[in-house]
């Protein structure tokens, strides 16, 4: 079983909190701050824990919130080198950046600041939207400066922090009703040289498709023209929702056609029962059964049991291809169900299907067990 996340924020990470800060700003009464802010702590979850952290830091730091981050700031380790976070140990920042986005609201460039040294060394995606509702105008300013800057964890932020309906975080509904000042972002941001940033650029363009569909399609239409292999990837991806929904608008901006002639055959998993931890093969086998060469988007899905028994599919991009009349392409695909920090495996029964053009085909299921 996965290790619990709460665990990435010990009692140990504390500690060093206290010794970072007081190496910066001997004031700092590390005591104090340890008394209060492990108090209580091992009964509480990972957000809980570094809520409880910040509101230790709000008690033990300078009273003027500048100085304050000014301190947190200036105590912060290495930046991190790798695109993608390594393991829990960035989340010693996680009381950070909670101290920022409730306390800095009023020291607006120190927590910019802030949020931008942050970025390098965990996230700040969460915490800059209190300042993208309390100052919209200044903040978004900021963001397009540093669509140029040349880290790409800066330049993701501008991406990933203007999500309208960003993962565990409150939505920005001023942005669901017009994402026209988040367009404007990303358009400088969708020929991005780093694929980590240009993955947030269609996650959040997803976002906006949700509830602008028509907006999206003419987006990334517009995107399409002249679009690089990279560019075609980011559209592909920024228009998964709507392709899960066979919108024929989505389908038409990769070529493809709502309703085209496909069938299905061979397909099915490697073994009808497997134990949590281990992986299998998934093959399958789309033959164009129309009269006309035809255009097709392949995606394929799993059907996750979850803890309360119900299920939630999770839709795994493949690839979009041309066949002639007749003509078919055999995919092939491991399908692991590894415990992962992002996802909790759970004994039953998962369905397998594949989607062509949007169309949901079954193909398969198998028994998930218990190690």
């Amino acid at each position: 079983m996965a290790e619990p996340l709460k665990n990435g924020l010990g009692p140990d990470v504390a500690k060093l909190i206290a010794t970072l800060i007081s190496r910066v700003h001997p004031d700092f009464p590390a005591d104090h701050f340890l008394a209060i802010g492990l108090d209580g702590y091992k009964a509480l979850e990972l957000t809980d824990r570094g809520r409880h952290l910040c509101k230790s830091l709000r008690a033990t730091l300078p009273e003027d919130p500048e100085v304050a981050i000014n301190v947190l700031v200036a105590s912060l380790g290495p930046e991190e080198e790798g695109e993608t976070l390594r393991g829990m140990q960035p989340f010693r920042y996680l009381p950070y950046t909670l101290f920022v986005s409730e306390y800095g609201l009023h020291a607006f460039e120190s927590s910019m600041r802030a949020m931008y040294e942050l970025t390098k060394r965990f996230t700040s995606e969460h915490c800059i939207r209190a300042f993208l509702v309390s100052e919209q105008d200044r903040t978004l300013n900021r963001l397009r400066e540093w669509t140029e800057d040349p880290n790409h964890h800066v330049r993701r932020l501008v991406s990933e922090g203007t999500r309208p309906r960003l993962p565990w975080a409150g939505r920005l509904k001023e942005f669901q009703r017009d994402p026209t000042p988040v367009l404007e972002l990303l358009e400088l941001l969708k020929d991005d040289p780093s694929d980590y940033v240009r993955r947030s650029v269609a996650n959040n363009l997803n976002d906006i498709a949700r509830d602008h569909p028509d907006i999206a399609v003419v987006t990334c239409a517009s995107w399409s023209v002249g679009a690089s292999p990279q560019r075609q990837q980011l559209i592909r991806h920024a228009l998964g929702g709507l392709f899960k929904q066979g919108s024929p608008g989505a389908l038409a901006v990769l070529g493809a056609r709502q309703g085209a002639d496909a069938a299905i055959r061979n397909g099915g998993v490697e073994l009808s029962i497997l134990a949590i931890g281990e992986s299998m093969s998934l093959e399958f086998e789309v033959i164009n059964t129309g009269q006309s060469a035809e255009r097709f988007v392949i995606d394929y899905c799993v059907h996750f049991v979850k803890a309360n028994s119900t299920t939630s599919a999770k839709v795994f991009k493949l690839s979009t291809i041309e066949l002639e009349p007749g003509a078919g392409r055999t995919f092939t695909r491991r399908l692991s169900v590894q415990q992962r920090t992002t996802r909790t495996h759970y004994p039953g029964t998962h369905r397998v299907e594949v989607l062509v053009n949007g169309i949901q085909n079954p193909i398969d299921v198998f028994e998930l067990q218990a190690p």
